[in-house]
């Protein structure tokens, strides 16, 4: 499976645009790294293992929920 490099725009709505695709973690990460300089304030670049594009893109949309971290009093 590939591992997927978007970039994320949340103004006006989320927008997810694929930068690039590769086989290999460090490869994904060195060109995400490389997108991040000079990113604006309201775009974040994500690295994301999937199956395929839509299941990629997919994953970045669904919203999770926090993890509460403490007792379970």
């Amino acid at each position: 499976m590939p591992y997927f490099v978007y970039r994320i725009e949340n103004r006006p709505i989320k927008q997810l645009k694929k930068l690039d695709s590769f086989y290999s973690f460090i490869d994904a990460s060195r060109h995400a790294k490389e997108a991040r300089t000079g990113l604006s304030d309201d775009a974040l670049i994500k690295v994301i293992f999937a199956e395929n594009e839509l299941q990629a893109e997919d994953l970045l949309s669904t919203k999770r929920e926090k993890q509460i971290i403490g007792d379970d009093d």
